[in-house]
């Protein structure tokens, strides 16, 4: 089987309400690259690049990207790398990407997730088979709740929770004293039974005020608090003044960065991506350094829809420590949509059938490949011109 070739799609989502975050307080939600890549012997692969132009590390470590950025790159650079090979080359593959292209992991993520939705389709297995086998059959979610007014943040919680999510991720950054109420109104509200964890996005202006804000929050039952500030030395400074874990996303993109990390105890978890390092292929060297130096996860990302969403959730079937619940949506088409908020923050999807939801988990894909159909008329429903 040869690549031969491509087509890249512009896909807009319509959002179930604004999902905002401290560094990204503008752009919308849910306008994503969708990759079709194609084969001699008829299989298709899909990926998806959530690519956002604030997203990155800080002190410009990291890039941010677009869809239209990505499109370009494989359009002028990774795909005239990879045309007449076979997806099951998937470590050659990225090699070569590498060499033609430095960064834009999320142009190479699209790719990978292709690759592996083809050469999971070829041999007639799941993709979590292809990265090792699965620890686990489904993710528990952590329903996450962007930048809003506390009173229709804890409402939202209130509802999410009733249908099963066992973990609540407040948005924070903004606002210390807003951030602080939030977080006792949601425990008032939820009771002891719920984890409720915090994630300012690189949001706060300095070590003291973050360390500040977690010592409030911890007196109302904090499991963790997420990327308060954007620089790694000021994390390792803040874990050493707070009773609880500091987790690590923006400053935790590759092999490099886990070492860094560990070295400066700056962080007791980290958010693992897909798409931050490069595809499954590179997250998964990334898991096994940070399961080397006794980093937990979860599994992290930037609201996908059904297509990087299967390959969030078969990164976390295969990776042994991803033991905390993750910001996965529940995808679903509008047809299978009643009503229901817990890990839905679309109001349709570009996949056929919607994700199986059981007791707050969403389960992982069984059939090859991502396991997921692309409905064609949604994707000429949504899809927008590069």
């Amino acid at each position: 089987m040869k690549i031969t070739g491509y087509r890249c799609y512009l896909v807009t989502l319509p959002p179930r309400r604004v999902h905002n975050w401290a560094s990204k307080m503008e752009t919308p939600i849910g306008s994503h690259l969708l990759l079709r890549l194609e084969t001699d012997e008829g299989l298709i692969g899909w990926g998806e690049a959530p690519a956002i132009a604030t997203w990155g590390g800080a002190h410009m470590s990291y890039f941010g990207e677009t869809p239209r950025t990505v499109h370009h790159m494989i359009a002028d650079y990774l795909f005239p790398v990879i045309v007449g090979h076979s997806p099951l080359e998937i470590g050659p593959l990225h090699a070569a990407m590498d060499r033609v292209v430095k960064g834009h992991p999320y142009a190479k993520a699209a790719v990978d997730m292709a690759l592996y939705d083809l050469a999971g389709q070829a041999l007639g297995v799941p993709v979590y088979q292809l990265l090792g086998g699965a620890y686990r059959d489904r993710l528990p979610i952590a329903h996450s709740l962007g930048i809003m007014e506390n009173r229709q943040a804890v409402a939202e919680a209130e509802r999410a929770v009733a249908e099963g999510a066992g973990t609540i991720k407040a948005k924070t950054g903004l606002d210390p004293e807003r951030d602080i109420e939030l977080v006792r109104l949601l425990r008032e509200a939820l009771g002891p039974g719920v984890q409720i964890r915090v994630d300012a996005n690189e949001g706060y202006r300095s070590v003291s005020e973050a360390v500040r804000v977690t010592r409030a929050m911890q007196s109302y039952d904090l499991a963790f608090t997420e990327q308060p500030v954007a620089d790694v030395e000021a994390l390792a400074l803040i874990a050493r003044q707070v009773a609880v874990p500091v987790m690590a996303d923006e400053s935790a993109w590759t092999p490099q960065d886990i070492l860094h990390i560990h070295a400066l105890q700056a962080a007791e978890l980290i958010s693992l991506y897909v798409t931050k390092p490069g595809g499954l292929f590179r997250a998964r060297e990334v898991a096994t350094v940070a399961e080397a130096v006794g980093l937990r996860c979860d599994i992290g990302g930037s609201i996908e829809m059904g297509v990087g969403n299967a390959a969030n959730l078969h990164l976390g079937a295969a990776t042994r420590i991803a033991e905390l619940a993750s910001v996965c949506p529940v995808s679903r088409p509008a047809e299978a949509l009643e009503g229901q908020i817990a890990g839905v923050y679309y109001l349709d999807d570009i996949i056929s059938e919607p994700f199986a939801y059981e007791n707050g988990a969403v389960l992982v894909p069984q059939r090859p490949g991502l396991g997921v159909q692309v409905d064609e008329r949604k994707l000429a429903k949504y899809a927008v011109a590069l």
